[in-house]
């Protein structure tokens, strides 16, 4: 009745008239949800805040621990603890927005194959790769971040490392397809620990859709992936315990400069008190230098039909530097077509 007078008569004279309160005619019911929005960010006790992004981290974080099966009030306490201001209620919606409230257990498809033996005896590189995510606090920022490092069980070499706030399962992806690119991934065995970046679907699938084979260490045994420890001992010993980090990006210098140093000079007693990289070199000369042998010890022996072409086995003891000067002089091929 008011919308059909109100182009003769001033709509609060209508809405007296009707005896109707004007913000009655004027209310228009919202689509969304009651009430006020939920925030975007949590407050620190420094004053400071961050987002609830980094929040949903930490929770993942305390709730990734070994045997940790903590509701929303032990969560609540856990990021106090980290200078949080924060109450329960706000902790139980992130977790519930989350799939992460207890009695909400993620599951994934499919069996996961286990470790069978603890050491690994790799007779060249990419035979074996380990991986597994290393905390870094950045005092700058008041809040842990992460070194995702992958290692060649056989020299030794870091062949991949990134350093991010947050780490998840498409980062694992990409740095996979990274490797596959540069090194080729097929056949080869990765191993790592039960963290819900590993036992993704997506991830499995994806080594899976490469050829490479995924395992997983038990529960609660760090000793079944020492080779990965190891190298955290010592990014632990050189780097986190000796510098002070005042950003995020100074700490991601740092880590990338400790990589080049740890793969091209610093010497490694378990491959013989050599780098890493030295170690993977010398395999792939010995590599080559067997593929020209072998096809010069072919070509002397074409004439003998019926009869296969001597292979030479070079062992980890032969000096690569002196093969290659011995093939380099022509020496080699000289032999073989001598003895033709």
């Amino acid at each position: 009745m008011v919308k059909a007078f109100s182009d003769k008569v001033s709509v609060s004279t209508l809405c007296e008239w009707a005896n109707l309160p004007s913000s009655v005619f004027y209310y228009s019911p919202s689509k969304g949800r009651r009430g006020a929005k939920p925030s975007t960010h949590t407050r620190r006790k420094d004053g400071t805040s961050v987002s609830n992004e980094q929040v949903l981290t930490d929770i993942r974080t305390a709730l990734n621990r070994e045997f940790c099966c903590y509701g929303y009030h032990n969560i609540t306490d856990d990021l106090r603890g980290m200078n949080y201001v924060i109450n329960h209620k706000k902790v139980y919606r992130l977790m519930d927005e989350n799939n992460l409230l207890l009695g909400k257990v993620i599951r994934t498809n499919g069996k996961r194959e286990f470790v069978q033996f603890r050491k690994i005896a790799a007779s060249c590189p990419m035979e074996y790769v380990c991986l597994d995510i290393k905390y870094a606090w950045v005092e700058g920022e008041k809040r842990n971040c992460y070194l995702l490092s992958i290692i060649d069980v056989y020299s030794r070499k870091i062949i991949d490392q990134i350093f991010q706030k947050s780490i998840r399962k498409i980062h694992v992806i990409n740095m996979f397809r990274r490797i596959n690119s540069i090194y080729g991934i097929k056949g080869v065995i990765v191993r790592n620990d039960n963290g819900s970046q590993f036992i993704a679907n997506d991830v499995k699938q994806y080594l899976k859709s490469v050829e490479a084979r995924q395992e997983f260490t038990h529960i609660a045994t760090p000793e079944e992936n020492s080779y990965i420890e190891a190298f955290h001992s010592i990014i632990d010993r050189e780097v986190i315990q000796r510098f002070v980090f005042s950003d995020f990006y100074d700490a991601k210098l740092t880590f990338e400069a400790h990589l080049e140093w740890y793969n091209h000079s610093r010497k490694h007693g378990s491959i013989g008190r050599i780098t890493p990289q030295k170690k993977w070199d010398d395999y792939e000369k010995r590599k080559s230098l067997a593929r020209i042998i072998f096809a010069l010890s072919g070509k002397a022996e074409a004439g003998n039909a019926g009869e296969q072409p001597a292979r030479n086995n070079l062992s980890n003891e032969n000096d690569p530097e002196e093969l290659l000067h011995v093939v380099s002089s022509g020496s080699l091929e000289n032999h073989f077509c001598s003895n033709a």
